[in-house]
């Protein structure tokens, strides 16, 4: 597919800015998205190298576990995860333990700071930058009720955490992103605590576990309307002049099937 503009004229004060390279995918191996994403946050870091890349795309059943969260969030036996085909990875992300599958999709990110309108360092431009765009697209398919969780953990609703905030920093530059719960079966999502207690409290009767937009809306919620979502509310909240969509994934795989292992450790 030929990639596509969502905006047509850079304004005057952002014309020397790179362009955000959209890429929609689909469902995903864990151990490729860690490879894209390696590969991504090494291409952008040049100042001549790719342009700040947005993928939209699936991951497959799986928890992975960030760097705030451990193997104690998950309330879930070794023996059910193993019936449950689930394997957790422990990964180099911010965020907590999320589940993933069918009905949710992922927004990573990958670019330079100063490739977003920012300037090297600021990381908390970024987050608060990022946690607008989420909560614009939650709102752009009627889910009034999501909340932005202050210290970039995510948006939240009814049901509990709708986007889980997971991200990553290396010298000045943003990897990784969100996970949003758009209509995914929730019986494992409501025994992993993905902000932990650990966490300190933000005064807003965070929940821990995650819902979903359907459960908020009570009616059916299209994963290509959120992903179409996705991307215009961060173009938006980073200001882009240029957005180029394409399908597909911006680098090929040659994997073999995964295995399913479950990690017990805490950690």
């Amino acid at each position: 597919m030929p990639p596509t503009d969502l905006h047509d004229e850079a304004s005057p004060s952002s014309g020397s800015r790179k362009p955000l390279a959209v890429w929609l995918a689909g469902g995903i191996r864990l151990d490729d998205y860690l490879t894209l994403a390696e590969r991504l946050a090494g291409e952008v870091a040049d100042q001549r190298g790719r342009n700040p890349t947005l993928v939209i795309c699936e991951l497959e059943p799986c928890i992975t576990i960030g760097r705030a969260g451990s193997r104690a969030d998950v309330r879930l036996s070794d023996d059910d995860l193993r019936a449950r085909r689930l394997a957790i990875r422990f990964t180099g992300r911010g965020g907590g333990a999320v589940p993933h599958g069918p009905g949710q999709v992922v927004a990573a990110i990958f670019a330079r700071l100063e490739d977003l309108g920012l300037a090297e360092h600021d990381v908390g431009g970024f987050v608060e930058r990022f946690q607008q765009g989420l909560a614009a697209a939650v709102a752009a398919v009627h889910c009034g009720s999501g909340a932005v969780v202050p210290g970039g953990r995510g948006i939240v609703g009814r049901s509990g955490i709708l986007a889980a905030v997971g991200l990553a920093f290396r010298r000045g530059v943003a990897c990784h992103g969100a996970f949003v719960n758009v209509c995914p079966p929730l019986d494992v999502f409501q025994r992993v605590d993905t902000i932990p207690a650990k966490v300190p409290s933000t005064g807003v009767g965070v929940p821990s576990t995650m819902g979903s937009i359907e459960a908020d809306v009570q009616r059916r919620v299209r994963l290509q309307d959120v992903r179409t979502a996705l991307v215009q509310g961060l173009a938006d909240a980073f200001a882009f002049p240029r957005t180029h969509v394409n399908a597909g994934f911006p680098i090929r795989f040659q994997s073999p099937p995964s295995q399913p292992e479950v990690i017990s450790r805490v950690g």
